[in-house]
């Protein structure tokens, strides 16, 4: 297997081609990265920005430069010696009639070829969730006709631009008679006879009949259990793979499948065991990936996770808690924030999944003579959802794995005094498998769609609610990250790391992604605010007097209230540009164009004043009108005060930005490179995360030969200093391989004055020995003076090379930290 030293992340489309990212090849293959990691190539809707809604599993999309196009890629890399890893769908496809196989299923109903290639319930029509209000409505505003396709010249049900198809049993015996219909009451009754029903868009929460992912009805869930349906949408994956194209996968939301593991296996076995494969799969503080999957690890949300252990103040953290507190004017009660958030995704956003679920459970429960009622069940199922603190347990038709019959048992006994006895002994029953004979087919398909159903509800309850409710650290709201409060330890830190080192090795660490909330480097700057939670309440403070007068009092409170006041100014200190000067009027509008969408999508993702499906307008042009005045140039006196505020947040982010990036290029794993971050990286949530880097700057900028310049104010406020130690560190990494991933992890513990500043951990196999020294909590200028790292006998009495600066040194029984300067990492190898 080609296990991968380091990746590096491309986003195509938007501009980003195979032949654009052909040209970068030379820049790669000089950072030093072994393999080239792709966004989705797959021929997705027109004008997709992101390449998940896919089409044409079997076709790689034109609009990003076609086979032709990924072939001249490919030979680049290949020469460059560069592998490729590509980003797989096999959860999902477009619900579009851009999709010919969704379009057939439209066509032809349950008699398509396709129909059982999509998780639809056959039991009633097909919905179409996709008016932009309720049918009679349309239909008596004249916004439905028929007209002939323009591709089949077929008669069809014409919405704006959207031609869907008529089954061919309701016209082939009267087309003509069909595309001359303008009487509204026969357009009613034509499209009673097909096999699908065009519904508003609002109804899909609770009436449709087709799997989707998590909320986007224009995603529909793929049956990719069915051999037949993974032979069909894994042709051409597999060919590349088989050709030596391809080195590796990634598995896209493997959460959402009916069987992880079957498909897993599958895939493998189809794949060969030299194809490198990972999962994105988010694990919960404590949780492993399942030992028999057969795959090298995770994209790595947890690494991000655990990073935070290693560079937030837990002595202080407390502090920003309460100075949150003092501004909202009220107790920050996570854990029932927390379940609110999951009460509104069960009760509302999920409705529908919630019904068919609840309606397979009562099936099941008629079949065994129940002694509940219909209320106690939905009350029990509802409680065990909410109170589910996992993405999913893996049980199969065979029943559930040990460790997930274990959770589902803990969770029973959390909620075994709010719901009926009875009613929760027959949803473990089901789980668990412990079914009579005539209910098994009820309880296996119960059993997956309870599966199905626990990851979304996370996801949309803690990263796309909470994370957007709850203001306190927007550094923590991050994916993977733990929800509720916790300690954050160095000691966690490196458990953390050894627990990687044994677990998975081989998986990608990440600390930015196409998904994350933040750039790594804005995080890398917002962990510094547990270091001074005084200090950046006080200036939070004098920022919301200083502009008061842009808070407009509304019917439903004041806009923003004081919570979103707290949320924006911490949110703008992350995406501020390091050399923002704020009399420049072009860069504020730069930032002003990026800032503001951010600022609505915050608004609606928290789902309290404003949501995606009920927008309140007033509310939110009131919000959006102060955070444009806080980038205006009309508002100097705030700008200035803003930019001077913030400069120690930024230098300690800085040495953040550092420790963080020297620590996930020499600890357990693969480390991954986002676009772009291998320097500075402010973005906030997607899409601005997802805008292109500048790679002409960055092609520009780097000299492999220089080495980091610590003492160049320059180099650390433009990110080259952070690219040259990327390049060097992914060089070593190159070169020493074997220490990379079978090395031992060894904590380091430092003694002295400022012993809690120091990050230290060794790396060591049978023929080499790294040791990792990087700063920590730097806000208040501290330093290592009388300051001591005592090492094991087998790490002492060495020649070490200072991988950064080249410079030999010989170390016997400790290192003395006085002379090393704390701002900046220490990376020896032994020679």
């Amino acid at each position: 297997m080609s296990i991968p030293t380091a990746t590096y992340r491309i986003q195509f489309r938007n501009g980003m081609t195979f032949d654009r990212a052909a040209q970068l090849v030379p820049y790669l293959q000089q950072l030093g990265i072994s393999h080239l990691y792709a966004s989705p190539i797959f021929t997705a809707t027109r004008d997709s920005t992101h390449g998940y809604d896919v089409t044409d599993a079997n076709e790689i999309d034109p609009a990003i430069g076609g086979r032709a196009g990924f072939d001249r890629l490919s030979a680049a890399l290949q020469q460059a010696g560069i592998g490729l890893i590509l980003d797989i769908v096999p959860n999902h496809m477009a619900a579009s009639l851009e999709n010919a196989w969704w379009r057939d299923v439209i066509e032809h109903g349950e008699a398509s070829r396709f129909a059982r290639y999509f998780d639809i319930d056959w039991s009633r029509r097909l919905t179409l969730p996709f008016l932009g209000d309720d049918f009679d409505r349309v239909l008596a505003n004249d916004e439905l006709s028929i007209k002939a396709d323009p591709h089949s010249g077929n008669p069809a049900l014409v919405y704006y631009d959207s031609y869907y198809p008529l089954t061919p049993a309701s016209w082939q015996q009267r087309k003509d008679e069909v595309l001359a219909l303008r009487d509204r009451a026969a357009i009613a009754e034509l499209h009673a006879q097909q096999p699908w029903q065009l519904m508003n868009w609002r109804e899909a929460r609770s009436a449709l009949s087709y799997r989707r992912f998590f909320e986007i009805t224009g995603l529909v869930g793929v049956r990719v259990e069915d051999e037949e349906v993974f032979a069909a949408s894994h042709r051409l994956i597999l060919e590349l793979v088989h050709s030596g194209v391809v080195s590796g996968l990634r598995v896209d939301h493997v959460d959402g499948l009916a069987d992880p593991l079957g498909y897993l296996q599958q895939l493998r076995q189809a794949a060969g065991d030299a194809c490198y494969i990972t999962v994105e799969k988010i694990l919960a503080d404590g949780e492993q990936l399942p030992a028999d999957w057969p795959v090298s690890g995770t994209t790595g949300y947890e690494f991000i996770a655990a990073l935070s252990h290693a560079l937030i103040d837990d002595n202080q953290i407390d502090m920003l808690h309460l100075a949150y507190e003092a501004v909202s004017a009220e107790r920050n009660d996570v854990a029932a924030g927390l379940r609110a958030a999951r009460e509104l995704m069960v009760d509302r956003n999920f409705a529908g999944e919630f019904s068919r679920l609840l309606a397979l459970a009562t099936e099941a429960a008629d079949l065994v003579h129940r002694n509940f009622s219909e209320a106690e069940l939905h009350v029990a199922l509802r409680e065990l959802l909410i109170a589910f603190p996992v993405y999913r347990t893996y049980g199969r038709k065979a029943g559930m794995p040990l460790e997930g019959e274990a959770l589902l048992l803990q969770v029973l006994e959390q909620v075994k005094h709010s719901a009926s006895p009875a009613a929760l002994s027959f949803l473990q029953a089901l789980l668990l498998g412990a079914i009579t004979e005539q209910g098994e087919q009820d309880a296996a398909e119960f059993r997956a769609r309870f599966q199905q159903l626990t990851g979304p509800l996370m996801a949309k309850s803690v990263e796309d609610t909470l994370f957007f409710r709850n203001h306190v650290a927007l550094a923590i709201n991050e994916v993977g990250a733990e929800p509720l409060p916790h300690a954050f330890s160095l000691e966690r830190f490196h458990r953390e790391m050894q627990t990687r080192l044994q677990h998975q090795p081989d998986g990608l660490s990440g600390t930015s992604t196409h998904d994350t909330k933040r750039g790594e480097d804005a995080r890398a700057r917002l962990y510094t605010l547990s270091e001074a939670p005084a200090l950046w309440a006080e200036n939070v403070t004098r920022w919301r007097q200083m502009n008061q007068p842009h808070v407009v009092t509304l019917a439903d409170g004041p806009a923003p209230e004081p919570p979103v006041e707290w949320m924006l100014y911490q949110a703008l200190a992350g995406v501020w540009p390091t050399t923002l000067q704020p009399e420049d009027k072009a860069a504020l509008d730069a930032l002003r164009d990026r800032f503001l969408p951010f600022v609505e999508k915050a608004l609606r993702e928290a789902k309290l004043r404003t949501d995606w499906a009920d927008s309140n307008e007033a509310y939110e042009n009131a919000v959006l009108e102060y955070a444009r005045q806080l980038l205006s140039p009309t508002n100097p006196a705030f700008l200035q005060d803003f930019s001077h505020a913030l400069q120690p947040f930024i230098r300690a982010g800085l040495v953040n930005s550092l420790s963080q990036t020297v620590i996930k290029l020499t600890a357990p794993g693969v480390p991954d490179i986002y676009q772009g971050c291998e320097a500075l990286d402010f973005s906030l949530v997607d899409p601005d995360n997802r805008r292109e880097p500048d790679f002409a700057q960055l092609t520009a900028q780097l000299d492999v030969h220089a080495a980091p310049d610590f003492a160049s104010q320059q180099d650390w406020l433009s990110g080259r200093l952070k690219q040259q130690m990327v390049a060097r560190l992914l060089h070593l990494r190159r070169d020493h391989a074997q220490l990379f991933r079978f090395g031992d992890y060894q904590p380091l513990s430092a003694s002295g004055e400022h012993a809690e500043k120091v990050i230290a951990f060794a790396r060591q196999d049978s023929d080499y020995a790294l040791l990792v020294i990087t700063p920590r909590l730097i806000f208040n200028g501290a330093q290592w003076s009388h300051t001591r790292l005592a090492l094991p006998e087998s790490l002492a009495h060495r020649h070490y090379r200072n991988v950064l600066t080249g410079e030999t040194v010989v170390i016997n029984d400790d290192i003395t930290l006085d002379n090393v300067s704390y701002s900046a990492p220490l990376v020896l190898i032994s020679q």
